[in-house]
């Protein structure tokens, strides 16, 4: 366990980055742990993808499907790819919790298809 700091905001995260209390996270929080993940600019497109990631979570308790992220914000198809790269830090910053093993397989292309 670690504590970022950021604008006078003490953010505590696990060993890997992710928020310990997805209840502490606000727009704040997301540029902090942004930061903490090299993600040095949280545009308004990064922004609407984080938080349908939130809300698809809050939802179903479960990583959405990429490709239905980018279609819900209303993005290409790649939006992933074009504005994060990683899905797991788009997952961090949106202060949700570590997923499962097969889970982060999957995105990282080592399981099935996403």
């Amino acid at each position: 366990m670690s504590q970022l700091e950021y604008k006078g905001l003490k953010i505590t995260v696990d060993d890997e980055g992710y928020l310990l209390n997805s209840d502490d996270w606000n727009e704040i929080v997301a540029h902090a742990l942004a930061e903490n993940e090299g993600v040095h600019d949280l545009t308004k497109d990064r922004l609407d993808i984080i938080l349908f990631m939130r809300e698809y979570y809050k939802k179903y308790s479960f990583f959405p499907v990429l490709r239905a992220v980018c279609k819900n914000v209303h993005q290409s198809k790649d939006c992933f790819s074009e504005k994060f790269i990683d899905p797991l830090k788009a997952w961090k910053i949106a202060g949700l919790p570590k997923p499962i093993e097969h889970v982060i397989a999957d995105l990282r292309g080592e399981g099935g298809v996403v």
